[in-house]
């Protein structure tokens, strides 16, 4: 009897992955259509890892100093030539105490998946950005920039001086990064992935109907 009950647990819960990657398949195929624009004002990039999607926006427009919110002063190799910003969000398990996948945790994964966890901001400067199969360059207008900003402005944390709460740490990735405290916690159902697909959504850009992986972002950006 134990056997059996055993195993329709283990059925079960074979029927729901398979299910949560088909509706991944399925729904990160329907596009959601970019809005009408003839502006071409502001270029941004899209850029993944292989499993993480990152929004890469410029370190200054008249629209946005981000080096004033998160200032490069942060980063281990100051490099103040740095001309554009990569922004993503993640739980805060994986990027902290995660550096490779040998380091995974199971309770760091369990707490990720069921949304237990925190979640950070992590920003990486880079002085130049090239367009490849993992980096894509998106044109917007200003409206729809701003309206970017707003959208991954408001997923830090800040602190009594508006600026975002720098997070400590020997974890980061190399000497042009850094990690902030903030809002929200990642879940099966909202990942990084889905995060920068909805701040595509939020600038009136083409992006996936939801998508928990970024392979259902750059499908649309091919």
């Amino acid at each position: 009897m134990a056997l059996k009950i055993v195993g329709i647990v283990l059925l079960v819960l074979l029927a729901l992955v398979v299910l949560y990657l088909l509706a991944a398949f399925m729904l990160s195929r329907i596009a959601v259509e970019p809005e009408p624009n003839d502006k071409q004002e502001v270029s941004i990039y899209i850029l993944t890892n292989g499993v993480h999607t990152d929004l890469v926006l410029p370190v200054k427009t008249q629209y946005m100093d981000w080096e004033q919110f998160i200032p490069i002063a942060n980063t281990e190799g100051k490099d103040t030539l740095a001309k554009y910003v990569a922004l993503g969000w993640g739980d805060k398990g994986f990027y902290l105490e995660t550096p490779t996948w040998a380091d995974l945790k199971p309770s760091t994964a369990l707490k990720a998946v069921f949304g237990l966890s925190y979640s950070a901001m992590h920003a990486t400067f880079y002085r130049n950005m090239y367009e490849s199969d993992i980096c894509r360059r998106i044109n917007m207008s200003a409206e729809q920039y701003q309206r970017l900003v707003s959208y991954v402005k408001a997923r830090f944390k800040e602190d009594g001086s508006g600026k975002a709460i720098y997070i400590k740490t020997n974890a980061n990735y190399g000497p042009d990064d850094a990690f902030y405290e903030a809002h929200g916690s990642y879940n099966l159902f909202y990942t990084c992935n889905t995060w920068a697909n909805n701040g595509l959504k939020a600038a009136g850009q083409k992006a996936s109907l939801w998508t928990p992986f970024y392979k259902g972002i750059f499908y649309h950006y091919k």
